[in-house]
């Protein structure tokens, strides 16, 4: 399933139009903070992070890059709760126009789920997808609006994540 969602995201990047319109607010090495609501089966809270990345021009108007990003949460019950999450993807996006970016990314994940009121815990690896849009409100500094969804091995589930962000691009 990677590989096919790998190879959808680069013939969208190769098969892309060219336009006028120039990638250069969203390319560079970038790095933010994120927050938002969080839910993992039936219970939710509040996730909390930092990210950073590095996006290509492709073309004129699609951008390519890693990211990567570091959070925790406030999401427990049932005797555990989560007690970090990391997550490594790639990001494809369409300059919508001169200070909007879409984004799609697609990536791996891997959290760790801690027993309350002790050190043992385990870590669950899973496949991480999403998509949002990145505002450019200057050359450098940027807000952002992002679905993610991780789903994990071992029949635990998957998490939804809704989080906002803002960032600087070096």
């Amino acid at each position: 399933m990677k590989t096919v969602i790998f190879a959808a995201l680069a013939a969208a990047a190769v098969s892309a139009p060219a336009f006028a319109q120039d990638a250069a607010p969203f390319t560079g090495p970038r790095a933010g903070v994120i927050g938002g609501y969080d839910k993992l089966g039936g219970n939710d809270g509040f996730t909390y992070g930092v990210s950073t990345g590095y996006d290509l021009a492709v073309t004129p108007n699609i951008t390519f890059g890693p990211e990567v990003s570091f959070s925790d949460t406030t999401v427990g019950g049932g005797g555990a709760e989560i007690s970090r999450d990391l997550a490594a993807s790639v990001r494809l996006g369409y300059v919508v126009n001169p200070r909007v970016l879409a984004f799609g990314k697609v990536g791996y994940a891997n959290t760790r789920i801690e027993a309350s009121n002790s050190n043992t815990g385990a870590s669950f690896e899973g496949v991480r997808y999403g998509g949002g849009i990145e505002f450019a409100v200057t050359g450098s500094t940027y807000i952002s609006a992002e679905y993610q969804r991780s789903e994990y091995e071992d029949g635990i589930g998957g998490r939804d994540a809704g989080v906002v962000g803002i960032g600087f691009r070096f």
